[in-house]
């Protein structure tokens, strides 16, 4: 029984486990940080598609949530 739960652990592991400990993370807090990440790309994202249209409106809101996100990702490493 031990030798099938190891064979299976394995894969599991590497999908869901293995990166998030790279970064001193669990499952649980890395999902957190990707979902936080995700939402403010979008939110840029938005802001670009905005500014593209009148280009007076949102004129800096992409460019400094993506230097926020940067600064975010340069403090994990």
């Amino acid at each position: 029984m031990s030798d099938t739960t190891n064979t299976l652990r394995r894969p599991i592991a590497a999908l869901f486990l293995d990166h998030p400990a790279t970064v001193n993370e669990t499952y649980l807090g890395h999902m957190r940080f990707a979902f936080g990440f995700s939402f403010w790309l979008a939110v840029a994202a938005v802001a670009a598609l905005v500014h593209a249209i009148v280009p007076a409106l949102c004129e800096t809101t992409a460019s400094r949530i993506l230097m926020r996100l940067h600064g975010r990702i340069m403090a994990r490493h």
